[in-house]
């Protein structure tokens, strides 16, 4: 038994995942891993991801160079949800969003709408290749 078997994994083979920031405590995205992320997340040093969409590993910043480095792997206490806290490289401030924001939560709810709160800091279409 690995320490990979603790982790309640969903009946597709995947947990749940927060990106927090290291330094200043932002959620800066949520994703999901496999086995295979996690425990190539932990050996790397830098986050790993499943992509259902692709249905494959996501190495973050493999296409924007938004890499996320990680500083410690948690655990939830039902064992189902992991927390990274991580350092988000490639952009001062980091960019962790697709959309070219720091954090994908940039969008509020104010008086029955939701508002963003965040700038665009790079154009995503000068972030990925096409």
């Amino acid at each position: 038994m690995t320490w990979l078997d603790d982790i309640k994994w969903d009946d597709k083979g995947l947990v749940p995942v927060i990106a927090q920031e290291d330094s200043t405590g932002d959620v800066l995205m949520f994703a999901w891993m496999n086995r295979e992320a996690l425990a190539r997340t932990a050996e790397l040093g830098e986050a790993v991801y499943f992509s259902r969409s692709r249905h494959k590993l996501w190495h973050k910043g493999e296409e924007s160079g938004h890499t996320q480095k990680v500083h410690a792997i948690r655990l939830d206490c039902d064992n189902d949800v992991v927390l990274l806290r991580v350092t988000q490289l490639g952009h001062e401030p980091g960019i962790a969003c697709h959309t070219g924001r720091h954090s994908c939560f940039f969008q509020k709810y104010e008086n029955g709408q939701w508002v963003n709160t965040e700038p665009v800091l790079k154009d995503p279409a000068h972030i990925y290749s096409k």
